[in-house]
């Protein structure tokens, strides 16, 4: 038997399961697509929803060579020998390469200005969003597709095509697992499929799950869902809604994520989002970095567990995070100011030592007055205002 995800691979947009947004007849792609003018595209999204099987329809379309390269072993060379190829031809050749995101730099500047002088047509797939894995030389030149997991429908079609072109039977029970166990992947369920049609023509619930005991976990695989989850993660930190912040962390320990990058957003959010309304919250998410770098899982979900319930209780201040964004913001639309004689290395004639003045004295600081950070007064924020403002009051009782 053939490899049933080759074998009923469609060979026309219209044929394609799911993915309306880009396959409905007033889709903007299709309408790309039949109008020939097709532009070097990057598709993103899940495993199995058809990124390589919708470079092939585009291929088959245009009428153009097609050259499915891995980016995962790509070598420059491998460029260089296709452009040469039809260069200063009429012909324009298809270049897919897939797992684009694994392109290094270098491998990513090649490709540059082949795509701005149209010399190719290229097209990537990725399961992680090319905002973040690709240059921005990239993405300025292509069109970014997403491509989404198929809905139960979409499955449920491609099943019953499969029953209609092959010899077997399938029990409702049977039908229903194979459908919802693949996570909106094709190309899992086709699998499963095929090999139980090894077993028997005669699929049941029970066979199925002796080849795959558990539903496939679309966790954190894909980057939509990678992200997706981090971000709601830390959203539920921020509103302080403890089970929700615990029911996303679960799931992103369900889906085989890194406790040190789950601890490296929480490290960030304890600075960013508490900040000195609780000063303890960052010792705490350090040491909690430090702690899931040594110890791992299973135990360092308890860990992690104990920080993210510490910062969605802590009270929550961005006061810091804003203040240095304002300071920033103004650095880079304004000239430098230059810094006063009396604070410039070394030590200039001028400069006042605040601790001959008991901790405080009154001088400038810079040529110009800015004022960048305004306390929230939000928990151990509110001491820190009262302390700053017995310091600099000082001077006016005098």
């Amino acid at each position: 038997m053939e490899n049933l995800s080759l074998a009923f691979r469609p060979k026309k947009i219209e044929e394609i399961c799911g993915q309306r947004h880009l396959t409905a007849s007033n889709a903007p792609f299709f309408k790309l697509l039949k109008s020939g003018k097709m532009p070097h595209c990057m598709f993103f999204g899940p495993p199995g929803t058809g990124k390589t099987t919708m470079a092939r329809v585009v291929a088959n379309a245009l009428n153009s060579p097609f050259y499915e390269l891995d980016a995962t072993s790509l070598k420059v060379e491998e460029f260089r020998k296709i452009f040469a190829q039809y260069q200063g031809g009429l012909i324009k050749p298809l270049i897919f390469v897939d797992e684009v995101h694994r392109l290094s730099k270098t491998q990513q500047e090649v490709l540059l200005i082949p795509m701005e002088n149209q010399s190719a047509i290229i097209i990537g797939a990725s399961t992680e969003n090319p905002y973040f894995s690709l240059t921005a030389g990239i993405r300025s030149r292509a069109m970014l597709f997403e491509f989404k997991a198929l809905e139960h429908e979409d499955l449920e079609k491609i099943l019953e095509n499969a029953q209609k072109q092959l010899d077997f039977t399938i029990t409702p029970e049977a039908k229903s697992y194979i459908i919802s166990s693949s996570a909106g992947d094709s190309r899992s369920l086709l699998n499963l499929l095929e090999y139980a049609l090894y077993v028997s023509k005669e699929v049941d619930l029970e066979l199925l799950k002796n080849l795959r005991p558990h539903a496939l976990k679309d966790g954190v695989s894909s980057d939509d869902t990678h992200y997706n989850l981090i971000s709601a993660m830390i959203k539920s930190v921020r509103g302080s809604d403890i089970d929700a912040a615990l029911y996303y962390l679960a799931r992103l320990i369900d889906g085989g994520e890194s406790p040190d990058f789950i601890a490296r957003r929480l490290v960030i959010l304890s600075s960013e989002d508490i900040g000195n309304a609780n000063p303890n919250a960052l010792n705490l998410a350090a040491s909690t970095l430090s702690a899931v770098s040594k110890i791992g899982y299973p135990e360092a979900r308890i860990i992690l567990a104990q920080c993210v319930v510490y910062l969605a209780s802590s009270p929550k201040s961005n006061s810091s995070y804003v203040a240095v964004g304002k300071a920033q913001k103004y650095v880079s639309e304004n000239r430098a100011l230059e810094v006063p004689e009396h604070l410039k290395s070394p030590l200039n004639k001028g400069y006042i030592y605040p601790h001959d003045f008991g901790g405080w004295v009154k001088q400038s600081y810079l040529a110009t007055p800015l004022k960048f950070y305004t306390s929230q007064g939000i928990g151990f924020e509110k001491t820190l205002l009262e302390w700053h403002e017995k310091i600099v009051q000082k001077d006016k009782k005098k």
